[in-house]
């Protein structure tokens, strides 16, 4: 049986402490986070803040997974733009989440954030050599944390570009680092061609996190999305992170989302 997550986003605009009491008493052994969830930058939480963030957790019984929606603030930022002056804005904003992730024992970060990696005049190519240069820049800052960047790939109409766990898994391989790693995520999966169960199978050796949600983006257990599949392709391949929960639709509310979701991700990896 794995360990499982759920994203702190879910929550809406609970208080921190209800937001880790809630999870851990659901059942959770870990919590996610999205920074923006703590303010508009994370430059602005003080050491005072992030400290009492890792304690709230850990005193829950819950570690702190990872962070995702990376630069779903400040607005702005932008991974690939051809604007060097921004670019540079961004990559710095990286390195100050990587900061954040370490001061709040977060081993992972995962680089979704679909509107900051938007193609500029369909430049393709010119947005894959400018993506690996701002990794590029980031790689020492997550060696130094010992934190782990991990590339998810998003379809259409999210995004544009990287929409293919086999583009994701291309990043990965031509960065050739260490703390450079692939994300799965089963509603990214599901519009694929492939099934999710042989895109797991493919790609295992390079993955380090995992979300489980439906393809209708509600949780797991609340569509037509089977899990069964998905769940024997994680054990055969002896995956060892977080499967994590994350929502799109927060509908009915956060406790049910909690609640049913582990209930049947339990029930299916038991199975």
């Amino acid at each position: 049986m794995p360990r499982f997550a759920i994203c702190n986003e879910t929550f809406v605009d609970w208080p921190w402490e209800r937001v880790c009491r809630a999870v851990a008493d659901t059942g959770y052994d870990g919590v996610e986070i999205a920074p923006f969830t703590f303010g508009p930058s994370v430059t602005e939480v003080s050491a005072e803040q992030r400290r009492q963030i890792r304690q709230t957790a850990e005193e829950a019984g819950l570690e702190i997974v990872g962070l995702h929606w990376l630069l779903a603030a400040p607005k702005g930022l932008h991974i690939h733009t051809r604007d060097t002056a921004l670019r540079q804005k961004t990559v710095d904003y990286l390195r100050a989440l990587v900061d954040f992730a370490g001061d709040v024992g977060a081993p992972l970060m995962v680089f979704g954030s679909p509107f900051q990696r938007k193609l500029e005049d369909g430049d393709r190519q010119g947005a894959w050599d400018r993506t690996q240069d701002s990794y590029r820049q980031v790689l020492p800052t997550l060696a130094e944390r010992n934190v782990l960047l991990c590339q998810e790939s998003l379809p259409a109409p999210e995004a544009d570009f990287i929409m293919t766990a086999a583009e994701a898994a291309q990043m990965v391989r031509e960065l050739d680092h260490p703390n450079f790693r692939l994300m799965l995520d089963v509603k990214s999966m599901c519009s694929e061609a492939q099934p999710p169960a042989e895109i797991i199978r493919e790609f295992a050796p390079l993955v380090e996190h995992f979300h489980a949600n439906d393809a209708n983006r509600r949780g797991p257990g609340f569509g037509d999305t089977d899990f069964r599949p998905i769940a024997a392709a994680l054990r055969e391949t002896n995956y060892g992170g977080y499967v994590s929960v994350e929502v799109f639709d927060y509908t009915p509310d956060p406790e049910t989302i909690a609640r049913e979701s582990l209930r049947y991700l339990r029930e299916v990896f038991a199975g």
